[in-house]
């Protein structure tokens, strides 16, 4: 019986991960003959490889070094069946995960469907503020009848048009912005998108303010690549708060300001008004984690602070970059 779903996984180096993901997939609330699993190996240099060829229900496809959106495509490609999912080598779906999914399907105008996180390492501080921060964001998307931003984490696509609109931009050769341009692209042809927050998969957040900050570096620098494919999303999308963009903004009139204050001791007041509106375009995160955990309200506005700096310096960063004629080889340059 030809299997009515794929579960494509991509997976680089991820031996310290791709079991306990390959273990919670095949324990789906599913019947085994309606999905099948494909596991790309995007040419891992540790045991990746040797772990995922130990499951014997699982199929391996193996490519050099390319990229998760190369990696996907190639899933794609060799998929039997009618819908394919994807999740990430790092994270491990609940028992409903794959049901709940695919569920929306029914409809035949649904395209697509997207599903959200929930944080496996709730240990760590900095984590629990990251997934607060995503959850606070998908609560707003809850609410809409469509979206036209998607993760790869936790996604499905009709194959049909998956290939019709030729899947995955591999210019984008590292994790960092080919997902949400899909799902743009997707939009932007008409296709409906929807998002389904039962459909959940756990995974390990970035667990020091470091890595956080690092992530959200690589984030905007690869934002500029994107917005420069669909400049009418630097303005907003279901995901993005809006006053994502002007809040680094203000950040950064802040810094000038207190640059300036060197020559202008007054300007100080100007300083104080940009970093106090930075802040405050936080409030709804601020509301929504007050009802969680005080703690992390306490710590946000610096982290936001710090986040909003580094974004800078990586937008800057990217509009030089990516402003000048770069090769395949100058990108790979730039990990994730």
């Amino acid at each position: 019986m030809r299997p009515k779903i794929t579960v494509i996984i991509p997976a680089y180096n991820a031996e310290k991960t791709i079991k306990k993901t390959l273990d919670a997939v095949l324990s789906q609330d599913l019947s085994k003959n309606r999905f099948e699993i494909i596991v790309v190996n995007d040419g891992s240099t540790d045991n990746t490889k040797k772990i995922v060829s130990k499951f014997k229900k699982v199929k391996l496809v193996s490519i050099k070094h390319s990229g998760p959106a190369v990696a996907r495509n190639r899933g794609a490609k060799v998929a039997k069946g009618e819908i394919i999912a994807f999740t990430d080598a790092d994270c491990v779906p609940k028992n409903d995960w794959l049901k709940n999914l695919i569920s929306p399907f029914k409809k035949s105008e649904t395209v697509g469907v997207a599903g959200t996180y929930e944080t496996l390492n709730k240990n760590q501080f900095m984590a629990r503020f990251i997934g607060y921060e995503i959850e606070q964001r998908h609560e707003s998307m809850k609410k809409l009848a469509s979206i036209d931003f998607v993760g790869t984490y936790n996604c499905a696509y009709r194959k049909s048009i998956f290939r019709k609109i030729y899947g995955f931009d591999e210019s984008f050769l590292v994790a960092s912005g080919e997902d949400p341009e899909l799902s743009f692209r997707m939009k932007k042809a008409g296709h409906k998108i929807v998002f389904r927050p039962k459909a959940i998969v756990l995974h390990s957040h970035p667990d020091t303010l470091k890595k956080y900050l690092k992530q959200k570096y690589n984030r905007a620098f690869w934002k500029v690549f994107l917005y420069k494919r669909h400049p009418k999303k630097v303005f907003g999308d279901v995901y993005t708060p809006k006053t994502l963009l002007p809040q680094i903004f203000f950040t950064g009139l802040a810094l000038l300001s207190l640059l300036l204050t060197f020559v202008y001791s007054w300007i100080i007041y100007f300083f104080l008004i940009f970093i106090l509106l930075s802040l405050f375009m936080n409030y709804n995160f601020y509301r929504f984690v007050l009802k969680k955990e005080r703690s992390i309200l306490l710590f946000s506005p610096i982290i936001f602070l710090l986040r909003n700096i580094i974004s800078l310096i990586a937008i800057l960063h990217g509009i030089l970059f990516f402003g000048m004629k770069i090769s395949k080889q100058d990108t790979l340059k730039i990990k994730n």
